[in-house]
């Protein structure tokens, strides 16, 4: 490789930077999730508080079959979890992490150029 070829173009930095296959596909799987307007309206409603299927039903304006769907699709990507209370479950953001990705997304689409 030339030197003139080394500053332009660090391929041998930017391999050896490279985030791994397998943490590519689970991020694009994230984001896939993410990618959904209704799933990012239950997300936004779960930033508030704990909810079961019911209230958000009524807090999106949806069928509870709809919201199911959705959560079930969100909590097999690991975006969110539940607890059990007696015949009632309660579903939560998993973690943090999920609050930081919306709001960075957010902050962005917000943005001005």
């Amino acid at each position: 490789m030339t030197e003139e070829r080394a500053r332009c173009c660090p391929v041998e930095e930017v391999l050896a930077a490279q985030v791994p296959e397998r943490d590519i596909q689970e991020m694009a799987l994230m984001f896939k999730m993410m990618a959904d307007p209704t799933r990012l309206r239950i997300i936004n409603a779960l930033m508030t508080s704990e909810m079961c299927v019911c209230d958000l039903a009524e807090a999106l304006e949806m069928s509870q079959s709809a919201v199911s769907h959705q959560l079930a699709a969100l909590r097999g990507n690991r975006l969110i979890k539940f607890r059990r209370d007696g015949k009632q479950i309660y579903y939560s953001l998993a973690d943090g992490h999920i609050r930081l990705l919306f709001d960075q997304c957010l902050t962005h689409a917000r943005e001005e150029e």
